[in-house]
C-alpha cells in the first residue's frame, strides 16, 4: 500500500467535525515531526490524533513532549490548515418544518420569489454601480488635487532651484493620504485589506471568512481604495470593487442590516447560506462590470474565479445584474461629466477604444503574441514568488497594526521618491500635440511645447498611465524610458500587494505588462528589414498587459472578454486567448496563481475542482473524524447543553441515531441536526414537556430560524434552569431526515466529488448496517494536497 507523508504527528479537530475527543497542536512553526502510516490490509483504521497507529522517525524527547501539552498557536502559512474557520451550509436542510412550508406554497407565490430574485439582482447592481461611480468621481477629484498643487510646486521650483521641496512635498501628499487609507483598515476592519478576491472566493467555495460581508467591511473598504489610488501606490481599483458588490449583495438579499439592527421584514425566504451564495455571485460580477464597462467578462469572471456551485438559471440573473451595475454607471458618470463638458467613460477602468493600424493583425504575429505570452508567465511567476516571500514577512514580523500602517506609509513615501527621480533624470522629452491626452504634463527640463514622457506614466493614476500606453502614437516613449519604468514599477507593486490598505492587483499588472508589450513592439523592428508592419505598439502593449495579468492571477476565458470589451474590438479576441493560456501554462509551471497563494497563506481549508490525483486508495474510514457526538431522537437537554458548551469541541453538526445501546455502540443514522438549529430550539424551549402540558406553546416555525440567520446567539446566552436540564427535546421534526452517507469503504475522490459538488458542510460515514462511525468536512478533505513527496497531508493548527 502507498504512503502517506505526514506534516504533523497529531493535530485537533475542526469546528464543524464532531468526534468525542480533542488532542494537542503540534508548534509546526519551530519543528517538523515527518512521519510515515501504512494502512494495513488487515483493515485496521486510522485515526488522525491517535499515536497507536503511528510510527515516528524520530524520538519524543520528554520536554517535547510536555511542550505538546500546552495547545500554542501557530504562525500560520501554506503549511498549515486553519481550524478558525468554519463551513457555511450550502444544502438545504429538508425537515418537516421546510417540506410543510414548501407545500403550502401556491405556484404564484413560487412565481413571486423568482421575481423577488430578479428584483434584488437589479438592486444589487444599481447600488454596485452607484458605489463604483461614487470611488471614481472622488479619486479623480482627489488626485487630480495632488497632482496640481506637486505640479504648480515642481514648475515653480524648476526654474529656481529647490525641487527637493517638490519631491518632500508629493511624498507627504501621498503618505497622509495612505495613512488614512491604513488606519482604517488595521484599527477598525482588517479584513477590508487587500483586493477581497481571495476572501470572495473562499466565501463561494464554502468557507465562513468572518465579517468578509459587513456593511462595516464595505464603508472602510470603499474608503480604503479611495484613499490608496489617490495616495499614489501601485494599486488598483478593480479588485475592491467586485469585493464591494459582494458584500452589497449579502446585504441586499437579506433585507435587513445586522450591522445596524435594522429590519426591513423583506426577502425573508433568503435568509439562508445557499440563496445568500447566489447573490453573492451577482454582487462579485457586478463589481467587475462596474470596473472594467464588462458585462459579459463579469459573468464569467463569477463563474471561472469565483463561484463554486453553478445553475444555468443563475446565469441569467448574473448577467442582469451586470448590465444594471454597467448602466447606473454610465448614466451617474455622464450626469456629473456632462456638466464639465467631459465624456463618460464604459467603466472605471476605461482602456478607450482601439483604432487605426492597431485594429488589425496579421498571423505571422500569431507566434509573436505566444511569446510574449511565456514571457508573462515568467514575470507571472517571478511577482508570485517574490510576493509570497514577502507575505511570509509581513506575517512573522509585520503583524501589528502600528506596524502595518507605517509599512504602508513607507511604500506610499519610497513610491513618490522613486517615481521623482525616475522623471527628474529621464531625459525622454516628447513634443506636446493635440493627438496626446496627458492629464497632468510635466515639462521640467524639457523645452517649450515638450514633456517629460517618463512623467506620464509614474506623474498619473494607474488608470490613465495604462490608457497612455494602449493609445500614445508610435515614438512617444523611448525603449530606456519604458524599460526602467517596467523594472522599477514591477518591484513596486509587488511591494505593495499584501499592504494592509484596500488594494487590488488587475491594474498594476496591467501597466506593468502594457509598458514592457510596448517595448517589445519597439524594439521588432530592429530585428527585420521591413519596419512599417510595426507601426503601431499599441497592440502590443495590449497583448503584454494581458500577459503580464494573465501571468499573475491566471485567468483565461473570462480575461480575454473583459479585454475585449473594455477595448470594445472582437478583433484580438484569438490573440488575446492565446497569450493568455501560455502565460498560464509557463506561470503554472513554477508557482500557483496570486489568489491561490494568499488562500493558502490563509490557511483556508479551500476545496478545488478536483481531489488530489494520487488518493484514490484513501477510503472515508482513513479521513474521516471519529469517534462521533450523536444525539437520540429524543435527547435529554441537559445533555444537549453539555455538549454544545464543550469548547474542546465546538462541532456544528450532530447526527440523529436511533436509541443507542449502553454499550456505546453506534446507533443507526436517522437524521443530522445543526449546532444553529439547537440553539434555536433552546432559545424558544421547545422541549416535550411544555408541549405536553397545558401551556400554550406557539409552533416553531421555518421564520424564527431565519430571524435567527446568521448571527445566532452563542450557547452561553441560552439560559436553562437546572429542572429544564432533565426536560426532553424531540428532534424529529427540525433535524433533516435524508443527510447524504456514504460507506466507510468510499474512496476519496469520491468522497470529495460529493461533497464539493453539492456543497455540503458534513457527510455521514456509515457501515454496512447504517449505523454511523464517522463523518466527513471539509477540513478532512482540504489537508490532502499533492507535495513533493507525493500526497502530503497538512498541519491542522488553531491560527
Amino acid at each position: 500500500m502507498a504512503n502517506i507523508t505526514k506534516k504533523v504527528s497529531w493535530s485537533g479537530r475542526g469546528e464543524d467535525s464532531a468526534r468525542g475527543e480533542t488532542t494537542p497542536l503540534l508548534n509546526g512553526a519551530a519543528e517538523e515531526v515527518r512521519y510515515t502510516r501504512q494502512v494495513s490490509s488487515g483493515g485496521g483504521i486510522f485515526h488522525i490524533g491517535r499515536l497507536s497507529t503511528v510510527d515516528l522517525e524520530e524520538d519524543i524527547t520528554s520536554e517535547e513532549d510536555s511542550a505538546r501539552g500546552r495547545p500554542r498557536e501557530i504562525p500560520h502559512n501554506e503549511k498549515l490548515l486553519s481550524l478558525k474557520y468554519e463551513s457555511l451550509d450550502y444544502d438545504n436542510s429538508e425537515n418537516q418544518l421546510f417540506l410543510e412550508e414548501e407545500r403550502r406554497m401556491s405556484y404564484v407565490s413560487f412565481r413571486c420569489l423568482e421575481i423577488s430574485r430578479w428584483v434584488i439582482c437589479g438592486l444589487i447592481g444599481f447600488i454596485t454601480g452607484l458605489i463604483a461611480c461614487f470611488i471614481d468621481i472622488t479619486v479623480e477629484k482627489l488626485a487630480g488635487v495632488k497632482y496640481s498643487v506637486v505640479k504648480q510646486n515642481i514648475e515653480k521650483f524648476t526654474e529656481v532651484g529647490g525641487l527637493s521641496i517638490s519631491l518632500i512635498l508629493w511624498a507627504v501628499l501621498n503618505s497622509a493620504f495612505v495613512m488614512l487609507g491604513s488606519l482604517i483598515v488595521a484599527f477598525f476592519e482588517p479584513v477590508a485589506a487587500g483586493s477581497g478576491i481571495p476572501q470572495i472566493k473562499c466565501y463561494l467555495n464554502g468557507v465562513k471568512i468572518p465579517r468578509v460581508v459587513r456593511l462595516k467591511t464595505l464603508v472602510v473598504k470603499v474608503c480604503g481604495v479611495i484613499c490608496s489610488v489617490a495616495g499614489g501606490l501601485a494599486v488598483g481599483k478593480e479588485g475592491p470593487m467586485i469585493h464591494s458588490g459582494a458584500v452589497v449583495a449579502a446585504g441586499v438579499s437579506q433585507g435587513r442590516s445586522t450591522s445596524l439592527k435594522r429590519d426591513f421584514k423583506i426577502f425573508e425566504y433568503f435568509r439562508r447560506d445557499t440563496e445568500k451564495r447566489d447573490f453573492v455571485s451577482a454582487g462579485a460580477a457586478a463589481g467587475v462590470s462596474a470596473a472594467f464597462g464588462a458585462p459579459v467578462g463579469g459573468v464569467l469572471f463569477s463563474l471561472e474565479e469565483g463561484a463554486s456551485f453553478w445553475n444555468q438559471m443563475l446565469t441569467w440573473r448574473i448577467f442582469f445584474a451586470s448590465m444594471i451595475s454597467t448602466f447606473t454607471l454610465n448614466f451617474f458618470l455622464s450626469i456629473y461629466h456632462g456638466k464639465t463638458g467631459e465624456l463618460s467613460n464604459p467603466g472605471l477602468i476605461n482602456f478607450g477604444r482601439f483604432v487605426g493600424d492597431s485594429v488589425t493583425y496579421n498571423l505571422y504575429e500569431i507566434p509573436l503574441f505566444i511569446i510574449m505570452g511565456a514571457i508573462g508567465g515568467l514575470l507571472g511567476a517571478l511577482f508570485n514568488f517574490l510576493n509570497y516571500w514577502l507575505t511570509i514577512l509581513r506575517i512573522r514580523y509585520i503583524h501589528k497594526p502600528c506596524l502595518q500602517v507605517m509599512e504602508a506609509m513607507l511604500v506610499a513615501a519610497v513610491t513618490a521618491a522613486v517615481s521623482f527621480a525616475m522623471i527628474y533624470f529621464s531625459n525622454d522629452c516628447q513634443p506636446l500635440g493635440e493627438e496626446n491626452s496627458e492629464a497632468y504634463p510635466l515639462q521640467l527640463f524639457c523645452a517649450d511645447g515638450e514633456y517629460n514622457s517618463m512623467a506620464t506614466a509614474f506623474f498619473n493614476t494607474p488608470e490613465r498611465s495604462v490608457r497612455s500606453l494602449f493609445h500614445n502614437p508610435a515614438g512617444s516613449y523611448n525603449p530606456l524610458t519604458l524599460g526602467m519604468f517596467t523594472l522599477t514599477y514591477f518591484f513596486l507593486a509587488c511591494w505593495t500587494y499584501g499592504l494592509t490598505v484596500s488594494a487590488g492587483v488587475f491594474i498594476p499588472s496591467l501597466l506593468i505588462g502594457a509598458a514592457w508589450g510596448r517595448l517589445f513592439g519597439i524594439l521588432l523592428p530592429y530585428i527585420t528589414t521591413n519596419s512599417t508592419i510595426w507601426a503601431d505598439p499599441g497592440k502590443y502593449a495590449l497583448m503584454g498587459a494581458a500577459a503580464q495579468l494573465g501571468g499573475i492571477v491566471r485567468m483565461t476565458l473570462s480575461l480575454t472578454v473583459i479585454m475585449m470589451e473594455a477595448t470594445g474590438n472582437v478583433t484580438y479576441g484569438l490573440p488575446i486567448m492565446l497569450v493568455l493560456m501560455t502565460a498560464k501554462i509557463v506561470g503554472d509551471y513554477f508557482v500557483e496563481g496570486l489568489y491561490d497563494i494568499h488562500i493558502k497563506l490563509q490557511s483556508v481549508p479551500f476545496l478545488h475542482w478536483e481531489a488530489p490525483a494520487t488518493s484514490h486508495w484513501l477510503t472515508a474510514r482513513e479521513v474521516m473524524s471519529s469517534p462521533v457526538t450523536c444525539f437520540n431522537r429524543v435527547e435529554r437537554v441537559g445533555t444537549i447543553v453539555d455538549v454544545l458548551s464543550n469548547t474542546s469541541t465546538n462541532h456544528n453538526g450532530f447526527p440523529v441515531v436511533t436509541e443507542m445501546a449502553a454499550s456505546d455502540e453506534p446507533g443507526k443514522i436517522c437524521g443530522l441536526i445543526l449546532r444553529s438549529q439547537l440553539i434555536v430550539l433552546l432559545k424558544h424551549k421547545v422541549f416535550v414537556e411544555r408541549a405536553h402540558s397545558r401551556l400554550s406553546q406557539r409552533k416553531l416555525q421555518l421564520k424564527d430560524f431565519r430571524d435567527a440567520y446568521p448571527r445566532f446567539p452563542p450557547i452561553q446566552s441560552i439560559h436553562v434552569s437546572q429542572d429544564e436540564r432533565e426536560c426532553m427535546m424531540d428532534l424529529t421534526e427540525f433535524m433533516n431526515p435524508t443527510p447524504y452517507t456514504v460507506p466507510q469503504e468510499t474512496s476519496l475522490p469520491r468522497v470529495f466529488k460529493l461533497f464539493r459538488a453539492l456543497g455540503l458542510r458534513h457527510l455521514v460515514v456509515v457501515d454496512s448496517e447504517n449505523k454511523v462511525v464517522g463523518l466527513v468536512t471539509r477540513k478532512d478533505l482540504a489537508r490532502y494536497h499533492l507535495g513533493k513527496h507525493g500526497l502530503e497531508e497538512l498541519h491542522l493548527a488553531q491560527t
